[in-house]
């Protein structure tokens, strides 16, 4: 049995979304990559200020080392047969019409993680998958890929087609599989927080 067991009914696609290591090493297009960041620009947005923004390398371009050189060592290990490497940023600041600074921003993680929720559900839709990481050098990547102060990487994501597990460093394979979720009675109260 699947250690995805929904309490109440939901789309099959919230299931079947998972964040597998073992990639195949098939290139993608850049229209196949775009196609997933234009699913994350149609995210909902605080005041509608969109704060996400993306950099990106396709495999075996001229940026794939840089982006994979920015990982942590374990990341590397998996994420160096991905398609694709993508860092998502977001910006710490509502801004003015003219692009300066008005006031800082509260929600530019929470929006710039619904657009990667997005661009995660759009590559299973196109028979890719895609896996999160917060494993990378932030300073060496906010120096190398040059963002500006006013911005926080949040994430990177490496996507991909599924590849065989056997290929994965000893220790990851057996754990290559979707995982289960916390029960639902864990983390939703009606009313006050618990414990």
């Amino acid at each position: 049995m699947s250690p995805r067991q929904p309490t109440y009914p939901i789309d099959p696609m919230f299931l079947d979304r998972w964040s597998p290591r073992a990639f195949d090493g098939s290139p993608i297009s850049e229209h196949e990559l775009l196609k997933l960041i234009e699913a994350a620009r149609w995210a909902p947005s605080a005041y509608n200020v969109q704060p996400w923004r993306f950099l990106y390398a396709l495999r075996g371009d001229a940026k794939w080392p840089l982006f994979l050189e920015l990982l942590v060592p374990f990341n590397q290990s998996w994420a160096s047969s991905a398609s694709a490497l993508i860092f998502i940023l977001s910006d710490r600041k509502m801004r003015n019409a003219d692009g300066s600074p008005r006031e800082d921003s509260y929600t530019h993680s929470f929006d710039a993680g619904a657009a990667w929720a997005q661009l995660a559900l759009q590559a299973r839709c196109d028979g890719l998958y895609a896996h999160g990481m917060s494993g990378f050098d932030v300073g060496k990547a906010t120096e190398r890929l040059g963002v500006p102060a006013d911005y926080r990487i949040d994430a990177v994501v490496a996507v991909g087609r599924l590849g065989d597990p056997t290929t994965l460093p000893e220790g990851l394979r057996e754990r290559e599989q979707p995982s289960a979720r916390t029960p639902l009675d864990q983390i939703a109260f009606a009313g006050t927080f618990r414990a």
